[in-house]
């Protein structure tokens, strides 16, 4: 074993200076050269792409569930297709040397694993998650044309939020 030596670490320390002192010094800047022109829009609530309007109670389509959980599904095949990728080269040489067959069962159990993400995909498409179709376009086309009027309460173009600013 070699001796530990402190300097074998200074190039990852300042590889960490370098990204902290990026980061300050964006920071600093967009504090310093940035608009300061405060808005109504500006000062309203941003949330995930969609506007705050209406009740926080609000009803969501099935079709938003849907992709929410497709998208996990796919997160979950990532971690773990991302270990089995690294290790199963591994699990195939001890395989060779043992003749136990932790390879092949390995393959087995991700390819039952991808069987059941495939099933989920085809239930999800069978199901119209993926067929944002002309209801969702038509939907979105009442609101825009609400919001465009003021009609809808709590938009900044409406009366209300032009008299509190």
């Amino acid at each position: 074993m070699s001796e530990f030596n402190i300097l074998d670490y200074a190039p990852l320390a300042v590889m960490f200076l370098v990204a902290a002192g990026f980061g300050a010094s964006q920071l600093l800047v967009t504090q310093l050269m940035g608009p300061r022109k405060r808005t109504a829009t500006k000062l309203m609530p941003y949330e995930c792409g969609k506007d705050p309007v209406g009740s926080a109670r609000e009803r969501f389509s099935i079709k938003f569930y849907m992709v929410a959980v497709t998208f996990l599904l796919f997160d979950l095949e990532i971690l773990f297709l991302v270990p089995f990728a690294v290790a199963f080269k591994d699990l195939l040489g001890i395989e060779k040397s043992t003749g136990v067959m932790f390879g092949t069962i390995a393959f087995l159990g991700i390819l039952a694993f991808l069987a059941t993400v495939v099933v989920g995909l085809i239930y999800d498409w069978r199901k119209g998650a993926f067929d944002w179709g002309s209801q969702a376009k038509a939907s979105a086309r009442a609101i825009a044309i609400k919001k465009r009027e003021g009609e809808l309460p709590g938009h900044p173009d409406h009366v209300e939020w032009q008299k509190a600013a």
